[in-house]
């Protein structure tokens, strides 16, 4: 009985929040709030400058494998479990599909900053 209540409570505060989001920014519409603050003075160009998409790959895979390599900074603990063999394999596996990642990132020059 509990799960089902938990879960209607959850999607009633979760459709009331999204409601919530949905219609609160409709009430304060003026077009001082669009334009970009500079301290003070007015805009001396658009703040909507392009962006290098070759960037944001770079910075994506730079998060992927600054998380993958988080992962294995517990292993010198882990090695005191019982099941060693299982821990070692695990770690194993996550260096070789960190390492595959690398190597396909190579090929596919997505480390190349210049073209």
């Amino acid at each position: 009985m509990n799960f089902p209540l938990t879960l209607a409570i959850n999607t009633l505060m979760v459709m009331i929040l999204v409601m919530i989001a949905f219609w609160l920014p409709q009430l304060n519409v003026y077009t001082e709030k669009y334009n970009p603050y500079e301290c003070g003075f007015d805009p001396m160009g658009s703040a909507r400058l392009p962006f290098s998409m070759k960037f944001f790959l770079v910075a994506i895979t730079f998060l992927l494998f600054d998380l993958e390599i988080a992962l294995l900074l517990p292993l010198p603990w882990a090695t005191q479990t019982n099941n060693l063999k299982l821990t070692l394999t695990t770690a194993l596996a996550l260096i070789s599909i960190l390492a595959a990642g690398l190597a396909y990132e190579w090929f596919q020059k997505g480390l190349e900053w210049e073209e």
